[in-house]
């Protein structure tokens, strides 16, 4: 399964990169392939490509700001999750369930 995810918080710091983090570490303990774009301060880090978002069967949006560039997502609306960058760092289960 190839999972990728966009991260961001309202101040763009500590959470946008924590998020990410428990993202990665979820999936990796799952056996699943991931790549997170951290959308923070210092703007779109790790973004994701077009190809990414294609062939992703599951994308996560941990956010508490509007995703940047959302409308690369358009036509994967039914492969989106949204949960709280909160949710992802408190119970990154959560992703997949």
């Amino acid at each position: 399964m190839k999972v990728v995810g966009v991260t961001s918080c309202a101040t763009g710091i500590a959470h946008t990169y924590m998020a990410a983090d428990a993202i990665q570490k979820i999936c990796k303990k799952m056996g699943y392939e991931c790549k997170v774009e951290t959308q923070g301060a210092v703007g779109i880090e790790n973004k994701l490509s077009s190809s990414d978002i294609a062939t992703a069967d599951l994308i996560i949006f941990a956010n508490d700001v509007q995703v940047s560039r959302i409308e690369r997502f358009e036509a994967y609306k039914y492969k989106i999750k949204k949960l709280s960058p909160h949710e992802v760092i408190a119970h990154p289960d959560v992703i997949f369930k």
